[in-house]
């Protein structure tokens, strides 16, 4: 059975997240999908996100494409996560080519496409925009 891997925060639920865990889903048998604590996102980019980490894990979990979700709670824990859940293939968006190669001797790593013109970042800005 070949598992994949992949890890987001997927905050603020959007199209482009179902696209990525889709197409990652395609590359294996058995999706695996690390959730970033709320911690690390908040180091990573200073603020909170804003569904705490067990809402955006039962989000996550409820999709057909996804078969196991876990918390995430380091960066540095990448190789770790990979080797604690036996992948095979780590997928992550084209924003990060190249910033996971360094784990290609425990899995193929493998950077797909974002969907174009949808960020989180972009949400909550015009979201906060339009409150004015």
């Amino acid at each position: 059975m070949k598992k994949v891997i992949t890890f987001g925060t997927f905050d603020v639920f959007h199209v482009g997240h179902i696209n990525i865990l889709e197409r990652a889903a395609k590359q294996g048998d058995y999706l695996i999908v690390g959730v970033s604590s709320d911690e690390l996102n908040f180091s990573k980019k200073g603020r909170y996100p804003i569904y705490n980490e067990n809402d955006r894990c039962k989000i996550i979990s409820s999709l057909k494409y996804v078969d196991e979700v876990f918390i995430e709670e380091s960066l540095e824990k990448k190789k770790e996560y990979i080797i604690n859940y036996d992948a095979n293939i780590l997928v992550m968006g084209d924003d990060w080519t190249g910033r996971f190669d360094w784990v290609n001797d425990v899995c193929d790593v493998i950077y797909l496409p974002r969907t174009p013109s949808i960020s989180t970042t972009e949400i909550i800005e015009v979201v906060k925009s339009s409150k004015r």
